[in-house]
């Protein structure tokens, strides 16, 4: 064995200037004064060559035997399975590739370390690309209707989706294509409750960064936050109703400076436009723009279960434009949701619970208000045999699931629920109106983190729009109601499906009270409103 440098010192003059090249060779001269040594000549063939890349070229290998010593040539033929006969002619005719076993065994001779070969990946003819805020096919086509009515004589639509079919997502999609050739423009989302509007807000800046073609703002104006109208020039304003109400009462002025900035107003839970408070902002904010495009989301196009009167007016608001899921073969777009596993396949149960008879002034009440009136949800909630069964229920449940909501009868019915279930070693926690907002959002916070323990959340009146846990495949559904809508909503809250990062499979269970009203069919919700459009 030898060193390659070694080697290479053997070398005269007319060998190094034959590998340098007469250029350099020349060009060296012109600086060296005194001439150009066999050292200078050395360095520049060191600097010209890289060792392994020069043993790998035949030809220059051909050259480079010559410099070896009969007994070297010797040991690197036998090393080279060329022994016998003329060592130098032997290894002159051996042929190797660069990278290969032989080649490597010819550089470690010479004290070369070959490099590892440098894998190359090929980009493939044909591949799929994934998006990072797509939309189902089914997704797609509804969609697809909607920009097609905004933008031409059907100024208002709405998208009727059930409860975890991705009517927010869809949504987005709208928007940020709005967005796109409306620039200088905002659209004005509209949404009652806060835990809407942080959702909403949340999910613009999700979407918009995978769909958007500009920089652009998110405007908040719900709860306590407040906008100066001067800085909002182009984006996503997200306006809680309660709030926007205030400022119509207070500086019409402003409510009219939001309108002209605005091409686009999205209403959540479409289905409460028509009440006052709704109908006075959404009048205001589009009165001075002529057909300024409305698009509607609510997975129940109508306001009550049996008063066609109330709901056609909801219908005519939308001018009878709807958009929903049209799957040939099912007999209601539910039934395909579930088939297909973008919503999990509900086993309804109902719980039978023999309360007290309601008094005569209860009943009146009962038949007069639009929901269960409050007195009967007291007394309801004071029923201990009735709270019993319920946290049993609760308790059969933890068996089965890892997330299961509870929706309880009044405040202190939640409270009492959790506190029961907690004593009986369930890791279950409480949020309600009451609750102060910075444990609220906590407490959700735990109950939507992925995790393999049990977790039960007991709640009244803040958990049926805007909460989005998918992991939750149970729920119990302690608060008895008219309307359809909120039970839909209750149960909206367990049924996302595998598909959505949800389940296959999920329970519904419905303490129904004797004397009450109950509701207990999915595609009922969802399909209840289909003549009054």
């Amino acid at each position: 064995m030898i060193q390659f440098k070694d080697l290479i010192s053997r070398a005269d003059s007319p060998w190094l200037q034959q590998h340098i090249g007469s250029l350099s060779t020349r060009v060296l001269q012109a600086f060296l004064e005194k001439g150009v040594t066999l050292a200078d000549l050395r360095n520049a063939f060191s600097s010209l060559y890289d060792p392994e890349d020069f043993v790998a070229d035949a030809a220059k290998r051909k050259t480079f035997l010559d410099l070896l010593r009969p007994n070297e040539a010797l040991e690197l033929a036998d090393l080279m399975d060329r022994s016998g006969g003329d060592p130098y002619a032997g290894l002159q005719n051996t042929q190797f590739a660069k990278g290969s076993e032989k080649f490597r065994l010819f550089c470690a001779f010479f004290g070369i370390k070959a490099r590892e070969p440098v894998v190359v990946e090929q980009s493939p003819s044909q591949m799929t690309v994934q998006p990072q805020y797509g939309l189902f096919p089914h997704q797609q086509v509804a969609v697809a209707k909607v920009l097609g009515m905004l933008h031409s004589r059907h100024s208002r639509v709405v998208l009727h989706m059930p409860t975890g079919a991705g009517k927010t997502r869809m949504a987005m999609h709208v928007i940020c294509r709005h967005l796109n050739s409306h620039p200088g423009q905002i659209v004005l989302w509209l949404a009652n409750s806060e835990e809407l509007c942080d959702q909403a807000a949340e999910e613009f800046a999700k979407a918009w960064s995978y769909l958007g073609t500009r920089e652009t703002c998110i405007y908040r104006m719900w709860g306590n936050r407040s906008i100066d109208l001067a800085n909002v020039k182009d984006g996503f304003f997200v306006g809680g109703f309660p709030k926007l109400y205030s400022l119509a009462k207070s500086r019409l002025a402003d409510m009219a400076k939001i309108g002209d900035m605005t091409s686009l107003v999205v209403v959540d839970e479409a289905h409460q436009v028509i009440a006052p408070t709704y109908e006075t902002v959404i009048q205001l904010v589009t009165a001075r723009v002529a057909d300024m495009p409305v698009l509607g989301l609510t997975a129940t196009p109508g306001r009550t279960w049996n008063d066609p009167s109330v709901d056609q007016q909801l219908a005519d608001f939308f001018q009878r434009n709807k958009v929903t899921l049209d799957v040939p073969g099912y007999p209601d777009p539910v039934s395909f949701l579930v088939e297909s596993g973008y919503l999990a396949k509900p086993q309804f149960r109902t719980l039978q619970s023999t309360s007290s008879s309601l008094s005569a002034v209860e009943a009146q009440a009962l038949a007069q208000e639009l929901d269960v009136p409050a007195s009967v949800l007291q007394k309801l909630a004071a029923d201990e045999i009735r709270s019993v069964m319920i946290i049993r229920e609760v308790e059969a449940l933890c068996e089965r699931h890892r997330r299961i909501i509870v929706f309880a009868t009044t405040v202190a019915h939640a409270g009492m629920l959790a506190a029961v279930l907690s004593v009986r070693g369930i890791n279950a926690k409480v949020v309600t109106g009451d609750t102060d907002p910075v444990l609220r959002t906590s407490t959700i916070e735990w109950f939507k983190t992925r995790s393999n323990d049990v977790r039960v959340i007991v709640n009244f009146g803040v958990l049926t729009t805007g909460f989005d846990a998918p992991q939750t495949s149970a729920a119990v559904i302690a608060r008895p109601t008219k309307s359809l809508v909120l039970y839909s909503q209750m149960v909206g809250r367990a049924i996302r499906g595998a598909k959505a990062g949800g389940n296959d499979e999920a329970e519904i269970v419905t303490v129904v009270d004797t004397a009450l009203p109950g509701f207990g069919n999915l595609s009922q919700a969802f399909t209840n409103w289909e003549d009054v459009w």
